[in-house]
Parts: C-alpha cells; sequence; structure tokens
C-alpha cells in the first residue's frame, strides 16, 4: 500500500541522516525524492507544489529543538532529520483530513446512498457497510437499486444472505428511484435501523446516471451520500470524484483496493482536489475488511512508522478480553505451548494480509513488503504434523520424532530442529520478562503480549512467526556450531597461516 510514496520519503529522511541542520539546500535535496515519489504515484501535481511549499516553509521556519522530554520527563535526542520527518506527518494529516467517521441519520435513521463507476466495487461495500453497521447496534436494509448491469441484484442477494441481512429489490421494470422509495418505506415500517442503496454506475460519468441519483436523493433524502472510488484509478479516481461533487452534494469518499495499488495518489489528493473526506476504506475481499479512514494513521504508516491505534483497534475485534488476560500471564511465565501459538497465529490470519498487520507495528512498517506470507501456512502445517504431547512440550522433540513431523508436514528436519529452537528461545525470553517484574505492572487491559487498550499487539511482542520461522526453507534451521569445534577451526587455521609464513 503506497509503496511509491513511501520509498520516497524513505530516501528523503535517509539524505538528512547525519545532517546537522536543516538548510534550504539540505532540504531541496530531500524534498526532490518526496516531490518525485509524489508524482509517480499519480498525485496531482497543483497538490505536489503545494504540499513541498508548506514542508519547506515549515522546515526552515521552525527552530529544531535537538532536545525534547517525552510523557515521563526523560530527555530525548532528536535529530533535524527527525524534525523533518513530524513536519511532512503532519502536513500529510493536514492533506488528507480532518475526517469524521461517524455517519449522519435521519429520524433514528442511518441511511447510505453509494454512487461511483461501474466496477469500483459498490455492491460489496454495500455488504461490508451492513457488516459495520451491524457490529454498531444497527438492523441494516439493503437496497438493490442496480438494475442495468446484469446479475448486480443476485450478487447482492447472495451477499446479504451470506451475512444473514435482508435485501430489498424491486419489481420487474421498477425504476430504481421508486425501488429506493418503496425500500425507505419498508425500513421505517419494519424497524430497520439502517438502510444502505446500492445504486447504478456507468463505464464513465453521464448524465442519465446523475439524473437518476438526482432523482434518488429527492426521493429518499439520504443522510450519507458516499462516492466510492477505487484507487487503482489513480489521478482518474479524483476526477471522477470532482465530476460526481459537482452534480450531487457527496458526504464523503469510500476508497476501495488501496491494499492492491503501489501508487495510491488518490488516498493523497482527492480531499484537496474535492474538498469532500475519505470515509472508509476498503480493503481485502472479505466482508469484514472495511476500515474508518484517520489521516494520521495512514501518514504514520507512508513514513514507515506503523499505526498502533489502529493495529489496535483490529486486535479488539478479534481478541477475547479477559482470555487475552489469561493468555498473557502464562506466557509471561514462560508456561505455553506451540498449540499457544498456533492459537495466536490463526488469531493473526483474522486481521487481514500480514503484510497489512506488519505495516501498521511501529519499527516494522517499513519492513512488511519483506513478509512473507506463506510463513504462517508453514508454521501451521508442521505444528498440525506433532502429536498433542509434542505441541504441549516442546523438548519431547528429538531427532526421531523430528523426522516423523518433517515427513507429515513435507518440510525437513532442519526446519522442524529451527522451529522448536526458535521457539524455545523465545519462551525462555518471555518467562525472564515476566520474572524481572514485568507481569505485575500489566494492570489491566495493558497487555504488552496479547493486545489490548493502551498495550501492544502479540506480534510486536509475542509470538513472532516470521521470527521463528528464520530461514526455514531456505536453509534455515542449521544447528549452531559447538565452540570447541570453532575454537578448534580458529587454530588449525593460525597453524596454516604459520606454515605458510616459514615457507
Amino acid at each position: 500500500m503506497l509503496e511509491t510514496v513511501t520509498q520516497g520519503f524513505k530516501n528523503a529522511t535517509e539524505r538528512l541522516r547525519g545532517v546537522r541542520e536543516l538548510t534550504e539546500e539540505s532540504i531541496e535535496e530531500a524534498l526532490r525524492d518526496v516531490r518525485m515519489s509524489l508524482l509517480e504515484a499519480d498525485v496531482d501535481l497543483k497538490v505536489t507544489r503545494s504540499f513541498l511549499a508548506r514542508v519547506k516553509e515549515r522546515a526552515l521556519g521552525e527552530k529544531v529543538e535537538t532536545r525534547v522530554k517525552d510523557r515521563s520527563g526523560r530527555k530525548l535526542r532528536v535529530t533535524p532529520g527527525q524534525h523533518f520527518v513530524r513536519i511532512c506527518e503532519e502536513e500529510l494529516t493536514e492533506l488528507m483530513g480532518p475526517v469524521d467517521p461517524s455517519l449522519a441519520k435521519r429520524d433514528g435513521l442511518v441511511s447510505i446512498m453509494l454512487a461511483g463507476l461501474q466496477g469500483v466495487g459498490k455492491t460489496t461495500i454495500a455488504a461490508k457497510l451492513a457488516v459495520y453497521l451491524r457490529k454498531q447496534g444497527r438492523k441494516p436494509l439493503l437496497v438493490a437499486a442496480d438494475i442495468y448491469r446484469p446479475a448486480a441484484v443476485d450478487q447482492l442477494r447472495t451477499l446479504g444472505a451470506s451475512i444473514d441481512v435482508p435485501v430489498h429489490s424491486g419489481a420487474e421494470g421498477e425504476r430504481p428511484p421508486s425501488i429506493c422509495r418503496a425500500a425507505l418505506e419498508r425500513a421505517k415500517r419494519e424497524g430497520f435501523t439502517a438502510i444502505v442503496y446500492d445504486t447504478a454506475g456507468r463505464l464513465a460519468v453521464d448524465d442519465d446516471l446523475m439524473v437518476e441519483l438526482e432523482e434518488i436523493v429527492a426521493g429518499v433524502d439520504p443522510a450519507n451520500k458516499l462516492l466510492v472510488c477505487d484507487a487503482l484509478m489513480g489521478r482518474d479516481a479524483v476526477n471522477v470524484a470532482g465530476a460526481f461533487a459537482e452534480r450531487i452534494a457527496l458526504d464523503g469518499v469510500i476508497l476501495t483496493k488501496l491494499d492492491g495499488d503501489a501508487r495510491g495518489g488518490a488516498a493523497l489528493a482527492v480531499k484537496a482536489v474535492t474538498g469532500v473526506p475519505i470515509k472508509f476504506l476498503g480493503t481485502g475481499e472479505t466482508v469484514d475488511r472495511l476500515e474508518e479512514f484517520r489521516p494520521e494513521g495512514l501518514a504514520s504508516r507512508i513514513l514507515g512508522m506503523g499505526d498502533i491505534v489502529g493495529l489496535v483497534k483490529d486486535f479488539e475485534e478479534v481478541v477475547d478480553e479477559k482470555e487475552a488476560e489469561a493468555d498473557a500471564e502464562r506466557l509471561l511465565k514462560g508456561r505455553f505451548g506451540l498449540d499457544d501459538l498456533l492459537k495466536q497465529m490463526r488469531m493473526i490470519q483474522k486481521l487481514g494480509p500480514l503484510k497489512e498487520v506488519f505495516a501498521k507495528m511501529p519499527m516494522f512498517g517499513g519492513m512488511a513488503d519483506q513478509v512473507d506470507e506463506g510463513e504462517l501456512t508453514k508454521v501451521e502445517a508442521m505444528i498440525q504434523s506433532m502429536t498433542r504431547a509434542e505441541r504441549s512440550d516442546p523438548t519431547l522433540i528429538d531427532k526421531s520424532r523430528a523426522r516423523r513431523i518433517a515427513r507429515g508436514c513435507g518440510r525437513t528436519v532442519g526446519d522442524i530442529e529451527g522451529l522448536v529452537e526458535r521457539f524455545m528461545q523465545m519462551r525462555q525470553l518471555m518467562g525472564a520478562l515476566g520474572k524481572g517484574g514485568l507481569l505485575s505492572g500489566l494492570g489491566g487491559g495493558g497487555l504488552p503480549a496479547m493486545g489490548g487498550p493502551g498495550g501492544l499487539p502479540m506480534p510486536p511482542g509475542g509470538f513472532d512467526p516470521s521470527m521463528l520461522m528464520g530461514g526455514a526453507g531456505r536453509g534455515g534451521g542449521r544447528k549452531r556450531q559447538d565452540p570447541k569445534s570453532k575454537k578448534s577451526k580458529r587454530k588449525q587455521q593460525r597453524a596454516s597461516r604459520k606454515k605458510t609464513r616459514k615457507k
């Protein structure tokens, strides 16, 4: 996601490494990398120029405090490069925000009309919004108002059935404005507290489409008129948003497929060009992959600093807090086995692609592209090939057992031994942290290993499957060389050099 922009800021930061003061020359050199990455990411030229001008003005005009105090009162050293990054983060947040993700309601009903071109994912977004609204305690109704695209109504019915949400569709030949009015009456009559209108799209913006949307707006007066845009369209997404905004008073934009676009210029420019804020990001294909847009979170991820707030929100949706506390206590006492690892891995998989999870981790954000999605599957296959006793006590796994496990999962004996070795090291480390007083300082909810309000989620503080795998499959799992044999080898090398000198 937004790798092109991220690389530009990374290059700019590298240029400022070791710089003792921010001069006009050093800032210009750093901004040259940023300028190129923004233009390559399809960000509008005017938006790019305005952003760079603001960053330069602030970088030259603000006094750089090289020593600051953190919340605990400790003094920290801040470099000019870090000061530059902070300015960039604040200006990126300002460029994309501010955003209020809450949805307006009228007469107690949250009504949403989705608009957009054909193929941008409106129907899937309608189902995702229904899931989102239900999590907020609302009773949603989906409305199939796209009567032109083949199978559009059937697609919405199928999605509705999969999430157990009713779908209202019109009679044969009934026009979309009439379908929407009838759906609104049904929602009021049957006690629905949210309604989502899935309207028709076109291959391009045309007058017939706009007239139909205006008629729907006049007929049902939706409290939220949201435009669905495909991030893969690049700069065209911004142009489309502008064309819709001219005819309809849009309340927000939902940006889809941002996780599939390395450029993502639409995310940075749509608010500045149209004045319409991004409300949600649609990532992934499953109906639960919809997240509230947080400009500060995306700005932090662009700069490779992760998004801990977004990550904790994700974990709160899949983690049972009481169970997490019990697991964290067992973890920090060193009393956990490979079954616990398997459970945590499956929890991580619920959060979505592993790259996205790592991108939100502080200190790991810049490494997200290096994460191998297949590592979780490999570790899971190895653990599932073990007996219950072996998963509970990995010390039972000797050479013979490792050969049996390797045959069962299609890995090598070295892979199995490497996994067990790294797991034992992790268990020993977490047990030492618990004995050192970390466990007593957890308090309610502050779970650095398992995720919870105010704490770090599992991957950075607890089980990290990619760390456990090491180099598995790429020559990993090698035994560490015996220190005695190392000493003997060095002695032989010295003797050989001595002989060579004598000759």
